[in-house]
């Protein structure tokens, strides 16, 4: 006698499911070497400025939710992802009161005003970035040196400025690699960007950690990973062609991939689930619009830096490139 029930139900037959809490557990424990790097860096200012921008993250997603009677949701981990993210766009020196502001503007009006996690239209973590650049232009341009001896035994003046009062910075670098180059014309070591011995934001300390961060989300079915490859693959191809025609104007493929928030908005950015397409195509298409529109502001525009306004515009025609490049439908 069988002893076993047959259940005859139509597709899809799934099998096993990864939750919304394990995925952002795992974009976390990612983002942790890189995060962890940023911090050996540049010491107490960066843990205390990604520390601030992760705490008000998650504080305003808590009180947001008590606000309108539902449920807390910061235990899906996304509310961490965002302030981490947002702490890794910032120069160290970055008072944390503005920090703080940052990691509430992130969630209140990049994420909760769409309607929560799945419903936000841009990634909240360069939102929150966005509104930060134009409140204080020079706070966010201002970058401390790293490496500095006393970096874990000594705070930065600026980083406790009182809110509302103008910080003092000391131990002050000249200038990113991407601002040397824009206004100087400089062009900095590539080993030196992949490996982050240069100064500028917490997330432009190695990019090869963030790179590998890309790898395990990939090979575990996490990420898009035509994303990030066509967002690199276009920056380096487009730089080098223009290298190509004139090397002593543009700078070579290899700097512009390594160089600034680049690596950090292609893989952990730019790959944002709900603000990039959905097809196959459409994410090639979304990659290279991102990378096209990094080369063009960096090169042509008014900025040194494009990696936030470009995703933060492919975000925008997300849904058309999803509209223009969905399957026919068999049997229409």
């Amino acid at each position: 006698m069988l002893n076993k029930t047959l259940h005859i139900s139509t597709s899809p037959h799934l099998t096993k499911g990864l939750t919304t809490t394990q995925i952002m557990q795992n974009v976390v424990y990612a983002l942790l070497p890189a995060v962890g790097y940023a911090v050996y860096a540049f010491g107490l200012d960066a843990f205390l400025l990604i520390s601030s921008t992760t705490m008000a993250a998650m504080l305003t997603e808590h009180m947001l939710c008590k606000w309108s009677h539902k449920d807390s949701t910061v235990g899906d981990w996304s509310a961490v992802i965002t302030g981490l993210l947002l702490g890794m766009t910032l120069p160290p020196s970055f008072p944390l009161w503005m920090a703080f502001l940052g990691g509430v503007i992130a969630i209140a009006l990049g994420k909760y005003v769409f309607g929560g996690l799945g419903n936000n239209s841009f990634n909240p973590a360069l939102v929150g970035r966005a509104v930060l650049q134009a409140a204080f232009p020079v706070a966010i341009t201002t970058w401390s040196t790293s490496f500095i001896p006393h970096r874990f035994t000594e705070i930065s003046s600026s980083v406790l400025a009182l809110p509302f009062m103008k910080p003092t910075y000391d131990a002050v670098s000249g200038a990113t690699p991407l601002s040397a180059f824009k206004f100087d014309g400089v062009v900095a070591d590539s080993l030196d960007l992949a490996v982050g011995m240069v100064s500028g934001s917490a997330g432009e300390t190695n990019a090869l950690l963030i790179l590998l961060g890309g790898i395990y989300l990939a090979s575990r079915k996490m990420l898009n990973w035509r994303i990030p490859v066509a967002v690199i693959g276009t920056v380096y191809v487009f730089s080098a062609t223009l290298h190509l025609i004139n090397p002593e104007v543009y700078p070579s493929g290899s700097f512009m991939v390594f160089s600034g928030g680049l690596m950090l908005g292609a893989v952990f950015m730019a790959t944002d689930m709900v603000a990039s397409p959905l097809t196959s195509l459409g994410v090639v298409i979304y990659g290279i619009l991102i990378g096209s529109l990094i080369v063009v502001i960096r090169i042509w525009g008014g900025l040194p830096e494009g990696a936030m306004y470009a995703i933060l515009l492919a975000n925008a025609v997300s849904p058309h490139i999803d509209k223009l490049t969905q399957n026919r439908v068999y049997g229409t």
